[in-house]
């Protein structure tokens, strides 16, 4: 039952999966940490009030006077924002790990065949027949 196990998680690239789910997992909260202590703190002080993140608009409030419920969309902007920046650090560091696959180098059809050889080819490897 181990072996199948361990064939399950080699064939279907679930470790693969996981070890990407966890390794994102924690660059997740590295950027929300960059984004929450240090961008936002400096993007703050250009807003006015400084505390956009908690921005809500009241839809009732209590007959004692105190808030009833309201939209927090402070909160909905900031995770917005959190969002974009994740999502373009996550694209920059991906477009510098993966790298596109070279081209494959040019082939043609044998006529006899139609076999795919390689376009700078003079007989054909499958047929033997010459190529014009």
């Amino acid at each position: 039952m181990f072996e199948e196990f361990k064939s399950f998680l080699l064939q279907t690239n679930a470790l693969a999966l996981a070890v990407g789910v966890i390794i994102g997992g924690a660059i997740g909260k590295v950027v929300t940490s960059i984004v929450g202590d240090v961008l936002m703190p400096l993007i703050g002080q250009f807003i006015p009030g400084g505390e956009w993140r908690e921005l809500k608009l009241m839809l009732w409030n209590k007959l004692d006077g105190s808030h009833g419920n309201s939209i927090t969309y402070g909160a909905l902007l900031g995770n917005l924002v959190d969002f974009v920046i994740i999502a373009g650090v996550v694209f920059m560091v991906t477009k510098a790990f993966i790298k596109p696959a070279p081209p494959p180098p040019p082939t043609r059809t044998c006529p006899e065949c139609l076999e795919t050889v390689p376009k700078g080819a003079r007989k054909c490897h499958a047929c033997a027949s010459a190529l014009a």
